[in-house]
């Protein structure tokens, strides 16, 4: 037995600590699972064996006995906490951060379950959700990492665009009714604008001729609306389960999980680049449109939606998705090799009922 190794004057969640500290987790799992089972493990010891747990790698095993210490104490802040931190470790981002606020609740002093709230906050790229709680723990409390991770979220928070974790944890919550909430509250209709633009502008190409990428393909709204034309149809986008939505529709031919800005894509590839309600997510485009500007053939098309901005540069605003004005898209586009082939403002969606100002533009790369 394991815990036969434990002398009698130490204290067991000590030593397990002590082991976990060195790497040890699952020999300190071994012996607090041995002490459980003799009856002597009470929501301290039962805390500890889900986090040695964690520290052995092994997720599942933790959450499963995380959720049973909950049950098992469902009024007491600490049990709550230590789900939350089995939920994090899991990657369940939601679920995570409701047990946190439940510990809160109960018990507003907790500093570790603020601490990790916050780290969740991190996780999901909400920094100023994160920095409120990193600043609401006491410095006599805090742990060592805070400092850190404070610095980690000022730093984000500056970013000239939605941090990428933001966004994947934000379609990866909406995907399993995106399609509904966004054409039937939202009255959604970028892809159809996109496509009566490309009408006007394109020479009309021949079914099935051309080899189209889209940005930020959520479920497949887009791709849909240009599938006709594809012999090839590639999507990309930040959130797994925005991919999955798009992969049961059966139209694209690939499909990736990537930050656009990311991408190092094969130059001259693709006749049609389409970014449809994506680019509110980017305050700077310079980036995406090299990134696009190597990824299309000489001569090539990219048909993208952006919300409107009056005067000059981009900003954020107030529902956190970036605004472009006219002037900036034209001279960002110039700088990347685009020319401007036509431009139409537009209402890409509503907001509380009302049209969002936006602007649908064709870009072609010089050399067509």
């Amino acid at each position: 037995m394991a815990s036969a190794r434990l002398q009698a004057d130490i204290d067991p969640l000590e030593h397990a600590d002590t082991l976990i500290a060195q790497g040890h987790g699952a020999e300190a799992a071994d012996e607090l699972r041995d002490l459980i089972e003799a009856g002597r493990g009470g929501l301290l010891t039962r805390l500890a064996y889900a986090r040695a747990l964690l520290a052995a790698g092994k997720i599942e095993s933790a959450l499963e006995r995380a959720r049973e210490t909950a049950q098992l104490f469902p009024g007491i802040a600490a049990a709550a906490g230590g789900l939350g931190e089995a939920l994090l470790k899991a990657g369940k981002l939601p679920t995570a951060i409701g047990e946190f606020q439940r510990a809160l609740r109960i018990d507003q002093d907790l500093a570790d379950a603020r601490y990790l709230l916050g780290c969740a906050w991190l996780e999901a790229g909400e920094a100023e959700k994160a920095l409120q709680e990193f600043r609401a723990i006491p410095p006599e409390r805090a742990r060592g990492e805070l400092a850190t991770k404070t610095a980690e979220a000022e730093a984000m928070r500056a970013e000239p665009r939605a941090n990428a974790r933001y966004v994947r944890h934000l379609f990866d919550q909406f995907s399993s009714d995106y399609d509904s909430r966004m054409l039937e509250q939202l009255a959604y209709s970028a892809p159809q604008i996109l496509r009566e633009l490309a009408n006007l502008v394109c020479p009309t190409p021949r079914k099935n001729s051309l080899a189209i990428l889209d940005l930020g393909c959520g479920t497949g709204l887009t791709g849909l609306a240009f599938r006709d034309l594809a012999r090839q149809l590639d999507g990309i986008d930040l959130s797994p389960a925005m991919i999955e939505k798009a992969r049961e529709r059966g139209i694209y031919d690939e499909l990736t999980v990537a930050d656009i800005e990311q991408l190092f894509p094969s130059p001259d590839r693709y006749d049609l680049a389409l970014a449809a309600d994506t680019l509110v997510y980017l305050g700077d485009l310079s980036r995406v449109f090299a990134v696009v500007g190597e990824a299309l053939k000489s001569g090539g098309f990219f048909f993208l939606t952006v919300e409107r901005k009056e005067e000059g540069g981009f900003d954020l605003g107030p529902k956190r998705r970036w605004r472009h004005s006219e002037d900036y898209i034209r001279a960002a586009a110039e700088r990347a090799g685009f020319m401007t082939a036509g431009l139409l403002e537009c209402s890409p969606r509503s907001e509380a009922g009302q049209p969002v100002k936006g602007m649908a533009v064709a870009l072609q790369k010089s050399g067509g």
